[in-house]
C-alpha cells in the first residue's frame, strides 16, 4: 500500500474492486425473478345460495287441439271451394261445399239400411257427446271452485305452493276437457245431420231434394285450416274436402328424450319461447305419452323421444298470430328450488370417476372432490365437498393444478 495515498483514493479502489460482483449479484437477482412463476390468472366465483330452476330444453311444435275433417257424404261433381286457410267460419251457416249429385245418390236396400244404421250411430254419439259435456262442465266448474278456495288458503299461508300449483293444474286440465267435450257436441251433431241429410235424399221420397246440390255447412265456430280439394271434381264418398279449427286454441307437442321424459309430471310448468312474441308464452304440461319412438337426430344417432303435451296457459290475446304447426322452443321445469348451495357449471369437472373442482386458497388452487346435485347448464348444485363462500375456479385450464399459484382475474357471479 502507498502510503502516502489519501483515504478517499483508498476508498474509491475498494468500490472499483467490488462493483463487478454488485453487477454480478444484480444480475443474477434479475434472472431468477424473471424465472420465477408467475401467479396463473383464473376466473372464480363464489359457492352461494340461491334458486335453482332445472329445465329440459327441446323444440316442439304447436297444434290447434280441436280439428274436423269435413269429408264428402256421398259421391258428386263438387264444385269449386273458393275458401282459403284462415277464414272465419259459423257452425251450420257458413256453406263449405256444394255437391252435384244428379240423383245418384239413389239407395238400395241394402244401402239404405246401411244409412238407417249410420243414422242410429250418430244418434248415439251425439247423446254420448252430450253426457260427455254435461260432466266435463261439472268438472270444470268443481276445479275452478277448488282452486279459487286454495288460492284464499294460499294467500293465508295454510297451503303450500305446490298444492296450489296441483289445484290450479286440475283447473286448467278440466277447462280445456270441457271445450274439447262443446266441440265433440257440436261434431255429433253436425255428422248426425249429415247422416240424416243422406238417408232422406236416398229415399223415394226424396226425390225432389236429389235433384238439387247437396249443400255442406261448417260443423263448428273456428277458422278454415287446411283446404285439400280447391278444383271442381268428381269425389267419391268419404273423400276430405276442409279442415276445420280454431286456432285460439292452441297445444304445443314438444319431443324430449326418454331419459328426460321419466323426470316431467303433468302440470309441471312450461315456458315457450322463440315463438315470434317478445315474452315467453306460459303452459302447464298436461300429458306425457307412455310410448316412445325411434327418431334420427341430425348426427345420424338413433334416439327414443318422447312426446310431451303441454296446453297453453296465457289468454289468445297474449299469441293473437301464434297458429298451427308453428316452431316454438320449450323450456320444462323439471325442479324448482328456492335455496340451494350451487357453484357455475364450468367448475366441474370428472376425473377418474369423481367430480372435483379447485378452490382458491392462500392464492393457490386446491383440488377438491364434491358431490354434485342436478344442474340446468348453468347452475349446479352442490350437495357435498363445499361451503357457502368457497371461491372456485371457473373452466381451470390444463396450467391449473392442485397447488400452483393463482391470481383472480375476473369474478363470475358474486
Amino acid at each position: 500500500m502507498n502510503p502516502s495515498s489519501s483515504p478517499t483514493q483508498r476508498n474509491g479502489r475498494r468500490w472499483q474492486r467490488r462493483l463487478p460482483w454488485l453487477g454480478g449479484s444484480l444480475l443474477a437477482a434479475l434472472i431468477v425473478l424473471g424465472l420465477w412463476p408467475q401467479p396463473l390468472p383464473v376466473e372464480t366465483a363464489a359457492a352461494h345460495p340461491g334458486p335453482l330452476v332445472v329445465t329440459v330444453d327441446e323444440e316442439g311444435m304447436t297444434r290447434v287441439k280441436n280439428h274436423y275433417v269435413v269429408s264428402s257424404p256421398v259421391a258428386g261433381q263438387l264444385q269449386r271451394i273458393d275458401w282459403k286457410p284462415g277464414a272465419t267460419v259459423t257452425a251450420g251457416q257458413t256453406v263449405l261445399a256444394v255437391l252435384e249429385t244428379k240423383g245418384a245418390d239413389l239407395l238400395d236396400a241394402r244401402s239404405e239400411a246401411q244409412a238407417r244404421a249410420q243414422v242410429q250411430a250418430a244418434t248415439a254419439a251425439r247423446e254420448l257427446a252430450l253426457a260427455q259435456q254435461t260432466r266435463a262442465e261439472a268438472a270444470a266448474k268443481m276445479a275452478e271452485s277448488d282452486r279459487t278456495r286454495l288460492q284464499a288458503l294460499f294467500e293465508a299461508g295454510s297451503v303450500s305452493r305446490q298444492e296450489l300449483d296441483a289445484v290450479e293444474t286440475r283447473a286448467i286440465t278440466t277447462r280445456q276437457e270441457a271445450r274439447a267435450a262443446e266441440f265433440a257436441l257440436q261434431v255429433a251433431g253436425f255428422e248426425l245431420a249429415q247422416a240424416q241429410a243422406v238417408l232422406l235424399r236416398g229415399l223415394p221420397a226424396g226425390g225432389s231434394a236429389r235433384g238439387e246440390p247437396l249443400v255442406i255447412t261448417s260443423p263448428v265456430n273456428g277458422r278454415v285450416l287446411r283446404v285439400f280439394q280447391e278444383s271442381e271434381r268428381v269425389v267419391p264418398a268419404g273423400f276430405p274436402l276442409v279442415e276445420i279449427g280454431d286456432p285460439a286454441d292452441l297445444e304445443a307437442r314438444i319431443e324430449v328424450l326418454s331419459r328426460d321424459a321419466v323426470a316431467i309430471r303433468p302440470g309441471a310448468r312450461v315456458l315457450l319461447e322463440q315463438w315470434g312474441g317478445g315474452e315467453p308464452l306460459n303452459a302447464r304440461v298436461r300429458r306425457v305419452e307412455p310410448a316412445a319412438f325411434t327418431k334420427i337426430s341430425a348426427l345420424g344417432v338413433e334416439e327414443q323421444r318422447v312426446n310431451v303435451i303441454v296446453d297453453l296457459v296465457d289468454p289468445p290475446e297474449q299469441r293473437p298470430t301464434l297458429g298451427d304447426a308453428y316452431r316454438v322452443e320449450a323450456r320444462i321445469v323439471t325442479r324448482e328450488s328456492d335455496r340451494v348451495l350451487q357453484v357455475p357449471a364450468g367448475a366441474l369437472f370428472q376425473r377418474d370417476g369423481a367430480w372435483q373442482t379447485y378452490v382458491v386458497e392462500g392464492g393457490r388452487a386446491r383440488l377438491r372432490t364434491v358431490t354434485p346435485g342436478q344442474g340446468n347448464g348453468l347452475a349446479t348444485e352442490i350437495v357435498a365437498g363445499l361451503a357457502e363462500g368457497d371461491r372456485v375456479i371457473v373452466y381451470p385450464g390444463d396450467k391449473v393444478t392442485d397447488g400452483v399459484r393463482v391470481r383472480p382475474v375476473r369474478v363470475a357471479g358474486n
